[in-house]
């Protein structure tokens, strides 16, 4: 898990960061997984897999940041689900339940979780997408409840801890 670890901790927080940590290592194709806050704020994130590739000069290596792929994921998923809540109103669609971007070399998932709290998953392209979904259903289920104003605030906390 990329936050501090579970020392300190309520039960609550450490059985989100449990919850998260199996959604990564049980599906196949999960590349990295982030939860955000209805403000955008990274809350929990899994060890993105580390993935070796070559670049050229014309492609540079790109950094990492403050936070690797766990913030650019944050980042993402905070975007995706700006743009589908307003894509949602324009049309009166009523509430985003679920966003799913296919690309050449992964998918993104972004499902609400409560009160604008986001769960999104990176994955492989070759995934199964609806046992991702399936997958990302079922936290959503567990973490939904556990998911209060205090806990979400402990794992902001726990974040943004030098580590």
């Amino acid at each position: 898990m990329t936050a501090t670890g579970t020392f300190g901790l309520s039960t609550e927080a450490r059985n989100l960061q449990w919850l998260l940590g199996n959604l990564v290592e049980e599906v196949p194709g999960v590349r990295s997984v982030a939860v955000v806050s209805s403000d955008g704020l990274l809350l929990l994130s899994s060890d993105p897999v580390v993935q070796q590739t070559t670049t050229t000069a014309a492609e540079p290596a790109r950094p990492g940041g403050p936070r690797g792929s766990s913030a650019d994921l944050a980042t993402i998923v905070s975007g995706i689900g700006s743009l589908t809540i307003g894509a949602a109103r324009l049309m009166d669609g009523g509430g985003v339940k679920q966003t799913m971007v296919a690309m050449e070399d992964g998918s993104v998932f972004v499902m609400s979780i409560s009160d604008g709290s986001l769960l999104g998953v990176h994955a492989t392209p070759d995934c199964d997408m609806s046992v991702v979904a399936y997958h990302m259903a079922l936290f959503v289920g567990r973490a939904g409840h556990v998911l209060t104003p205090e806990v979400r605030s402990e794992l902001r906390k726990s974040m943004e801890s030098p580590r």
